[in-house]
């Protein structure tokens, strides 16, 4: 099989690199480019696709063997990942660029590329595993290795591109594993740190990185009453369920904690309250996207039994899940938006502080069933 593996110049793509190079495939590295003004070095474990990353791609390729290429889809990523990162703050939500990446740049550009130059397939250092189902199809399911489990950030792929991707490092219970692994080949980046937080702003301050693209609008935090208890320089700085960096200038009158339960775009005001209006037992979500047949996997009554989960490494909890034709959102039945969304009812204890613009992942057990992009969360008990 002629595959085609991405190579970020950090340990987990490198060993998946070697893996698939054991496993007999005809294999080419690609290192992907996609900041715009390339730092010189990375900053201990932020940002990435710096110059030095892009080096310690090739230093694995050459040990590998394997011919090596940089690809710059810096103006692809600028134009999907990060604009959507700017215009869900703006609108009041809360994105996952992680997820936007994959399907926009690892698992659309690179995969569709790689297809029309005659690939059969991308190979990638994720921690997730494909496993061929009783109907033959490719089916995603967690990684047994808990702590690094990406499956909920590539729930977005679809089937179709789920077929044509493989994650040599599924297996793998422990990094520890995957850095002995690539130590035993010679590859240098053994012992390189992992990277974190949202590559394209490297020194971690999000909300800087957003004040700097979006400028300053200033306005008010209330609370739940409408008195005005802050100011903030934009409302597109904070998310629901967020507490520190609020700034306000009068404790609650029980000085319990408060927290953003809404941000109000429209007028530019954050609202603030209590932590128990954080905790919601129903979710909706719009352009769903599903790794098997609802129908199929539904009971009689539509309703698929199963778990979900709201962040990248929150837990799972169980619930109730269905397809709907069009999204759903808290007061309205089915309203009006013309895209596939799904509902979910939660069957244990609530969920707190679930924003709109967050990914709503199903599972059932290991086993990825379907994604969407949450649109509202309430309390109906």
């Amino acid at each position: 099989m002629r595959v085609l593996a991405a190579m970020s110049g950090g340990v987990d793509s490198a060993v998946a690199a070697a893996l698939a190079v054991e496993a007999g495939h005809e294999v080419v590295g690609v290192h992907m480019a996609l900041s715009r003004n390339r730092d010189q070095f990375r900053t201990g474990s932020r940002g990435c696709c710096s110059i030095e990353d892009a080096g310690d791609a090739r230093r694995a390729a050459d040990v590998l063997g394997i011919p090596y290429y940089v690809w710059d889809l810096s103006e692809r990523f600028e134009d999907t990942v990060v604009a959507d990162f700017l215009s869900e703050y703006e609108a009041g939500r809360t994105p996952n660029p992680c997820v936007r990446c994959n399907e926009h740049i690892k698992f659309e550009a690179l995969l569709d590329k790689a297809t029309a130059l005659g690939f059969d397939a991308v190979v990638t250092g994720h921690y997730a595993q494909v496993v061929t189902g009783p109907g033959g199809a490719p089916e995603l399911h967690r990684s047994p290795n808990d702590a690094k489990d990406q499956s909920y950030v590539l729930a977005v792929m679809g089937p179709e591109r789920l077929a044509r991707a493989k994650f040599p490092l599924g297996g793998f219970a422990s990094k520890d594993e995957v850095r002995a692994e690539a130590a035993q080949r010679g590859l240098s980046v053994s012992a390189k740190p992992d990277s974190y937080d949202i590559c394209f702003v490297a020194d971690g301050d999000t909300r800087g990185f957003l004040r700097s693209r979006l400028g300053s609008r200033p306005g008010t935090v209330v609370d739940v009453s409408g008195d005005v208890v802050g100011e903030h320089d934009g409302a597109y700085a904070f998310t629901v369920g967020q507490r520190k960096g609020l700034a306000l200038g009068r404790p609650a009158p029980d000085g319990a904690p408060r927290y953003v339960v809404d941000v109000q775009v429209s007028t530019n005001t954050v609202v603030v309250g209590p932590a128990e209006l954080l905790s919601v037992d129903r979710v909706a979500g719009e352009k769903a996207i599903w790794l098997c047949s609802p129908a199929e996997e539904a009971g009689p009554d539509g309703w698929i039994d199963g778990e979900v989960q709201v962040r990248a490494h929150g837990a799972p909890v169980p619930a109730r899940v269905r397809a709907t034709g069009e999204a759903v959102h808290p007061g309205e039945a089915v309203p009006p938006s013309g895209t596939p969304g799904l509902e979910v009812q939660l069957v244990g204890d609530p969920l707190r502080g679930v924003a709109p613009g967050q990914s709503v992942v199903v599972y059932r057990g290991t086993r990825v069933l379907g994604q969407a992009t949450v649109t509202g969360a309430w309390r109906s008990r």
